[in-house]
C-alpha cells in the first residue's frame, strides 16, 4: 500500500507496522531526500502568477543553507548576518538538537525576509534547528522506521509505481472532468458525488482501451 504526504502521521505509520502491512507513507520531504529530485527545482515554472505554479509563498531558505560555526557556538544566515546559539540539547521529536536565533536590528531590515521567512508580515526572526541525532536510550519512532522505509531502493521503487497507478486517476478526475470541491454535504452525499464521477472515469477507459484487445485479434486474423 502506498499513500501521500496528506496521510504521514506517527498514529498511521505505528498502525501500518503493527498489523504487518507492507506500506509506504511519504512524508513531506522524502523527495528532498531523494538523489534523483536534486534537480527538481530547475523544472518547476517560473510564472508565479499561474494557477497551476507550484511555487508557495513560504521561506524559499532551509537549514543547509545556513552555515554552522564547528563548535556549534553561532550560525551565519544566507545574508552574512550572524545568529547566536539560543539552546543546546534540545528535544524535538526524540532527537537532540541546536536551536539558533537570529537578531532583531538585522532580520528586521534584511532585504532577504521574504526569501527567509515564511511570514515575513508578522515574523520578527529567523530560527533554525540543527539536529545531532537521535536521544540516547530513546526508542525509535515509527515514523522514522517510516522513513528509512520508503528511502531504501525497494522503498523508492515501490512508491514510483504510484505515479504510474493513482495519479492519473486523480489528475483526470481533477483536472479533465473538472471535480476540484465537492459540492454537497455529509459523507453519504460526498461518497455518492465522487463515486459517480469515478463511474465515468471508468467509461471514460473502457470506451477509449477496452477494445483494443479484440481489435487487436481481428487484425491478426486479417493478416
Amino acid at each position: 500500500m502506498t499513500a501521500d504526504s496528506g496521510y504521514h502521521s506517527e498514529a498511521n505509520a505505528r498502525y501500518l507496522f503493527e498489523q504487518g502491512i507492507d506500506g509506504y507513507l511519504a512524508d513531506n520531504l522524502f523527495r528532498k531526500r531523494d538523489p534523483r529530485f536534486a534537480s527538481a527545482a530547475r523544472h518547476m515554472p517560473k510564472r508565479e502568477d499561474e494557477s497551476w505554479s507550484r511555487r508557495k509563498a513560504r521561506g524559499l531558505y532551509t537549514p543547509a543553507d545556513f552555515r554552522i560555526a564547528e563548535d556549534l557556538g553561532h550560525a551565519i544566515c544566507p545574508a552574512g548576518k550572524r545568529l547566536y546559539r539560543s539552546g543546546r540539547h534540545c528535544r524535538i521529536g526524540g532527537f537532540e538538537a541546536v536551536k539558533f536565533k537570529g537578531a532583531k536590528r538585522d532580520c528586521g531590515s534584511c532585504e532577504q525576509r521574504t526569501q527567509c521567512l515564511r511570514h515575513p508580515d508578522r515574523t520578527a526572526i529567523r530560527q533554525v534547528a540543527v539536529f545531532l541525532g537521535q536521544l540516547p536510550g530513546k526508542q525509535e519512532t515509527y515514523t522514522s522506521r517510516m522513513k528509512r522505509k520508503i528511502d531504501s531502493g525497494q522503498g523508492r521503487h515501490q512508491y514510483a509505481r504510484r505515479l504510474g497507478t493513482v495519479e492519473p486517476v486523480f489528475a483526470n478526475i481533477n483536472h479533465a472532468r473538472g471535480l476540484r470541491r465537492f459540492n454537497l454535504r455529509g459523507a453519504a452525499k460526498v461518497n455518492t458525488q465522487w463515486l459517480l464521477y469515478c463511474l465515468v472515469h471508468n467509461i471514460g477507459k473502457l470506451q477509449r482501451y477496452g477494445g483494443l484487445e479484440h481489435r487487436g485479434a481481428k487484425a491478426e486474423m486479417k493478416s
